[in-house]
């Protein structure tokens, strides 16, 4: 499963996380990836959904194997710009 966030604000982003990775801490070499509740911790949903809703965002922060796949599946990451941080994937697509 997928937690899905929606920050709404000036800008709406929307986070979104496998589900398993929620409250963890990740490092590698100067960098370091929290996923933490606050952030990424919303709306329980199943790859269709995560799908969705991904395709109707403008701002997507992602963390996760599954998460990111299904972004670079959707053609809204390019697999060449996912960071890799203590063996977690992490993306972010931002469109006008």
């Amino acid at each position: 499963m997928i937690f899905v966030k929606i920050h709404k604000g000036p800008t709406e982003v929307v986070a979104i996380s496998d589900k398993e990775l929620i409250g963890k801490v990740f490092s590698e070499g100067k960098y370091e990836l929290r996923i933490s509740e606050f952030f990424y911790k919303g709306k329980e949903v199943n790859e269709d959904e995560a799908k969705e809703i991904m395709m109707n965002a403008n701002n997507l922060n992602i963390v996760g194997e599954r998460s990111v796949n299904i972004a670079i599946r959707l053609g809204l990451v390019n697999e060449k710009n996912v960071l890799n941080i203590g063996g977690v994937k992490h993306a972010q697509s931002i469109t006008y």
